[in-house]
């Protein structure tokens, strides 16, 4: 079997403000999954607390120690949604450590959601980040971002021009809006001949339902792998000759005009 990249989306019913909670169903998830060692996970936007304006709880598990901690336990890269404190509040984040338990990089959302006045109890960031995670078939360059963010397709068009191969999108998107989610991932894929891999919640909160539908779009625009509405290990594989191939065979992104496009500041 020729190698390839494994990513998982762990989809599940994030439990309102529980953090410990919320750590208990990752740990299910993934003791059940069997994933090979070096696989790529990503959790929904704000995975331990749901997507929520208020501060997280100070009791429960810490995110990021949290995370690392699982990581080594499964030899996984895991990237997770959570809350960063900062001194002028907090910011909406998806830290990504490496299957040794290091800290590799922490995106923060730049795009807030002004509609449900996350602008006004978040922090924007002001960056991209980009992680190169090494696999069987060579070293994939991944761009995390979160939910509000594929609204915004310059965000994803200055990421693939720094490299960006795989999007790796954690969400708490709302079922009214699905269709909007899987029409803007799809759109990032073809437009950047990228992967994107978009991982959503099931459940309520006090302000949403959420319909799950993680999936994972290849450069083309085909979706591979989709989980439907149920709590959901959705795992597919990543072709890097295939990814390859395509951007060689179609080479939209060498007829771009870089001078029509903006700077942003890439970690």
């Amino acid at each position: 079997m020729v190698p390839r990249m494994q990513v998982a989306a762990l989809q599940y019913d994030v439990a309102w403000m529980d953090r410990a909670a919320n750590w208990r169903t990752i740990d299910r998830l993934l003791g059940s999954a069997n994933l090979p060692r070096g696989a790529f996970v990503l959790t929904p936007e704000l995975a331990d607390t749901g997507f929520t304006m208020d501060d997280p709880p100070a009791s429960g598990p810490e995110p990021v120690t949290s995370a690392a901690a699982r990581a080594r336990r499964h030899g996984v890269w895991l990237q997770v949604g959570h809350a960063e404190p900062v001194a002028a509040g907090k910011r909406n984040a998806a830290t990504i450590v490496a299957p040794d338990g290091s800290t590799r990089a922490t995106y923060r959302k730049v795009h807030l959601f002004s509609l449900g006045r996350e602008d006004r109890h978040y922090v924007p960031g002001d960056g991209l980040t980009l992680v190169d995670v090494a696999a069987d078939d060579g070293t994939w360059r991944i761009a995390p971002a979160i939910c509000y963010d594929l609204r915004f397709p310059e965000l994803f068009r200055l990421a693939a021009l720094a490299g960006a191969e795989v999007f790796t999108v954690g969400a708490c998107w709302p079922a009214p809006r699905a269709a909007h989610r899987r029409a803007l991932a799809i759109a990032r894929a073809i437009e950047n001949q990228a992967y994107v891999v978009a991982c959503n919640r099931i459940g309520r909160d006090p302000n949403s339902d959420h319909a799950g539908d993680s999936f994972v779009v290849a450069p083309s625009g085909e979706v591979i792998a989709e989980a439907g509405d149920a709590e959901n290990v959705l795992v597919a594989s990543l072709d890097r000759g295939e990814f390859l191939r395509w951007r060689d065979k179609f080479p939209a992104l060498r007829d771009l005009r870089r001078s029509l496009l903006g700077n942003v500041r890439i970690d």
